[in-house]
């Protein structure tokens, strides 16, 4: 018995030995993973440190060094983005990482551009695919950088009605690189970085330093060399626009304007809108010192260019800017060419001003906010040439906006070039009625890039009279596009089908025939009146 007692006491022994082992494993399990807790709560509080001050700092990019930047998520690339988020080059971990344990949190990172609420800390190749996926992807472009989504609280906290301090949950929005306006949707952001490059605004506050300006290109075009800026054929993305296809645009009115030197000299010439000055350069090459050529732009980096121009042509040049005269140097070689007079104003200001024999309009778009100007001190038997490149509007695409522009109903047809150009017409006709003018259609063509129309102008209530009585208004058969301009007179037609050639309305059901215009009527003749031209699609 008492060896059997003894075997007992030890056994208990041994049990009670192995219980406290256990014990003592279990509890250093339980502080291991304690400190391991510890650990990761500290490593988080110190990246939400380094996400707090980020947007407070407004990088551009991991490199940048400005001391006043754009916000953390205006980026060149996706690299410079993945770089804040502490990812390696390739942006994605490896695949030994991606099988360890995941309850190791040591190689989790967070968004940059996310709250910790809305994306928690992940590994590294489930964080790169978030942040092309959802940042990248969807960010607007301007000058080589991406304005990327933001999901950053970054508005100021806004008061409730009893005075606490509530914050603003923005959500999705876009910080502009120009201004450092919010703004929640894409389309709208695209919108206001358009409206700031109409405006001349393409400088950001918070640029850092610029990237040094290329070389100007130089072109030639019928023995006129002119230096032209990078995307130098874009209008939105530079101050000097040059279009290569409006070639046959320009000899067209070299031709025009010598036919008007030929009767009387010198002649004093405007090109209104100057750009880089090509016009006006023509002019005085070709035709010599029988023309006193004058290049407006309102625009004072088109200006600058157009000096440079000048210059590099050997032209002496003349500025006037507010009344203020000043001649620059002669330059070695200029002796045998006109002096040009280079102007900065308003085109308006400038055709109200001064008299001219020879106006040019060539705007971005429609003219016809230039036209009253232009006829108001044009001088008898003067010539005024209209460029029009609002194709949309004039070729029936955008036909709201024709009806908003000149006032005329128009649908596209087999002919919609030639209605192009009477429509051109006639809106030029109407502005010189009212300055009691008429006006002789000497050219009118329509192409693809654009509608030129130049016309003579004949002072006196009698010739504003019968210029505008030869506006009127189109029937147009839309089933075999037959048409015919409506009669004369004020008196209203029981049936105006009778008008058409053709039987479309008594063979088939319903309204056959649109009235359109009102439009010129008058047939387009040759210079020496001796052949009828019809546009159509040429």
């Amino acid at each position: 018995e008492e060896e059997e007692e003894e075997e007992t006491d030890e056994l208990n022994v041994s049990s009670k030995m192995k219980i406290n082992q256990h014990g003592t494993e279990m509890i250093k399990k339980e502080v291991e993973i304690k400190e391991e807790e510890a650990e990761i709560k500290i490593k988080e509080e110190e990246t939400e440190q380094e996400v707090g001050k980020e947007p407070n700092s407004n990088l551009l990019d991991a490199s940048s060094e400005s001391p006043r930047e754009k916000h953390i998520s205006i980026q060149r690339t996706l690299a410079d983005l993945e770089k804040l988020a502490d990812l390696k080059e390739d942006g994605i971990i490896s695949t030994v990482s991606q099988n360890t344990d995941p309850h190791v949190a040591g190689d989790k990172k967070p968004c940059p551009l996310c709250p910790e609420d809305q994306f928690k800390a992940c590994y590294g190749h489930k964080l790169h695919r978030h942040l092309q996926n959802l940042h990248w992807k969807v960010s607007v472009e301007f000058e080589g950088y991406r304005m990327c989504i933001c999901y950053l609280p970054c508005h100021p906290v806004k008061p409730n009605v009893a005075g606490d301090q509530i914050s603003l949950k923005m959500g999705a929005h876009y910080h502009c690189i120009i201004c450092s306006a919010t703004i929640t949707r894409r389309t709208d952001m695209v919108g206001h970085v358009k409206r700031h490059v109409n405006k001349g605004e393409t400088e950001s506050r918070y640029s850092s330093a610029q990237a040094p300006k290329s070389a100007p290109d130089i072109l030639k075009e019928a023995d006129t060399d002119i230096q032209v800026l990078p995307n130098y054929s874009t209008p939105q993305k530079t101050d000097s626009y040059f279009n290569p296809k409006m070639k046959l645009n320009r000899q067209l009115i070299v031709c025009a304007l010598a036919v008007l030197a030929e009767e009387r000299k010198p002649l004093e010439c405007l090109d209104a809108f100057g750009a880089t000055g090509i016009m006006g350069l023509q002019w005085a090459k070709h035709l010599g010192n029988s023309v006193k050529v004058t290049i407006n732009d309102y625009n004072e980096n088109s200006v600058t260019m157009i000096h440079e121009n000048c210059h590099l042509n050997k032209m002496k040049v003349v500025t006037s800017s507010k009344g203020e005269d000043d001649c620059d140097e002669t330059i070695e070689g200029e002796e045998n060419f006109p002096t040009i007079e280079v102007t900065q104003m308003d085109a308006n200001v400038i055709m109200y001003l001064r008299a001219f024999d020879f106006i040019h309009l060539d705007p971005f778009g429609s003219s016809v906010n230039y036209l009253d100007a232009a006829f108001r001190n044009v001088r008898n038997l003067g010539i005024v040439s209209v460029t029009s490149t609002d194709i949309s509007s004039l070729y029936a695409k955008a036909q709201h906006v024709a009806q908003r522009h000149y006032g005329c109903n128009i649908v596209r047809t087999e002919y919609y070039k030639e209605l192009a150009a009477r429509v051109v017409v006639a809106a030029v006709a109407r502005a010189a009625a009212r300055c009691n003018k008429g006006i002789e259609v000497l050219l009118a063509v329509a192409l693809e890039h654009f509608v030129l129309v130049e016309v003579r102008v004949l002072r006196g209530p009698s010739p504003a009279d019968d210029t505008v009585k030869k506006i009127r208004y189109l029937i147009h058969c839309q089933w075999c596009e037959e048409r015919v301009f409506k009669r004369e007179g004020n008196m209203l037609e029981e049936n105006p089908y009778r008008q058409l050639p053709c039987d479309c309305h008594s063979s088939m059901t319903g309204k056959t025939a649109v009235e359109l215009g009102p439009l010129w009527s008058l047939a387009f003749r040759l210079s020496n009146d001796a052949n009828k031209v019809r546009l159509g699609n040429r």
